[in-house]
């Protein structure tokens, strides 16, 4: 089933071209990363999935339908980058007052705030909630109703690096039950173990579509090997460039293609351990926004 599919979407503010000529597919179970530097038209794609404004030209759809639907809303979840809760409720509180906005069932509050680890904080006043724990609870109030699809608008910020991990198992089990998840994120090497395509935008444009193997083909950046206990005057036609690390390691880098010859011919040499690292999610997003001519105003965020 298509979860989410974006054809030759259009978005203008008056004369102002936000989007342009999107077209992208989400399937059941899977986890889109969308990714791409300030303005290049995140919000107003999440914005346009969630009903929350018309496209200009295309076609918007979500599970099979309208996003303007309001059966349709009813089976979504979001968590927006900026959340604010009423601070004067408690966090049970909180979670019952959107259960009862969104239609869900009231009984998955005790659950929800166990799973975010908020139990023991659940008849506190949000006021006095960290903005790690407000976080959490902007979580927990997403997977209220069990949405088929989720929308995380940077969901680790505020959290430390054990409730990062705990979310990111999260994702993991919830893809596992079919649930199609958009996580919007800066934080870019958190997130690369757990998406399953990429979308990668600029000035509103889609600058890069697909798992990250084939982004790494297509982009062609070379494979980083770290060699530990390799004689520092070992060469080889295939290094593009050689890095002494430390009195121990050397890092060679080579072209994806030539990659297994070069490991064939390190594991001949008297050699202490080897690392091979193919080009991460940062890498491919540098890459992408350098071909797009964005690097001026994207960095690396």
């Amino acid at each position: 089933m298509t979860v989410v599919e974006m054809t030759k979407v259009q978005q203008k503010y008056g004369q102002l071209l936000v989007l342009d000529d999107n077209s992208w597919q989400l399937g059941a179970g899977q986890v889109l990363g969308l990714f791409g530097h300030n303005g290049a038209g995140k919000t107003t794609t999440v914005r346009l999935i969630l009903g929350l404004i018309e496209e200009s030209a295309g076609e918007v759809k979500v599970l099979g339908g309208s996003p303007h639907d309001a059966k349709i809303r009813q089976q979504i979840g979001f968590l927006p980058e900026n959340i604010m809760f009423y601070p004067q409720l408690t966090g049970a509180e909180t979670l019952h007052f959107f259960a009862r906005l969104k239609g869900a069932s009231r009984h998955q509050v005790d659950s929800l705030l166990e799973q975010v680890g908020l139990t023991a904080a659940s008849n506190k006043r949000v006021k006095t909630y960290s903005k790690g724990m407000r976080q959490r609870l902007g979580i927990a109030q997403a997977l209220l109703g069990d949405p088929k699809l989720l929308i995380l608008d940077e969901p680790t910020v505020g959290l430390d690096p054990i409730a990062t991990q705990a979310l990111y198992e999260l994702i993991g089990r919830l893809r596992e039950s079919g649930t199609s998840i958009i996580i919007c994120s800066h934080v870019l090497p958190g997130v690369e173990s757990y998406i399953d395509k990429v979308v990668i935008l600029a000035r509103g444009r889609l600058e890069a579509l697909g798992s990250l193997y084939d982004l790494r083909e297509q982009a062609g950046l070379p494979v980083s090997i770290r060699v530990a206990g390799l004689a520092k005057n070992f060469s080889h036609p295939a290094i593009v460039k050689q890095n002494l690390i430390d009195e121990q390691w050397q890092e060679l880098r080579v072209a994806p293609s030539d990659k297994l010859m070069l490991i064939d011919e390190l594991l001949k040499s008297q050699i202490k351990d080897i690392e091979v690292r193919p080009p991460s999610l940062e890498d491919i997003y540098c890459f992408y926004m350098e071909q797009a001519g964005a690097v001026g105003i994207a960095g690396v965020q």
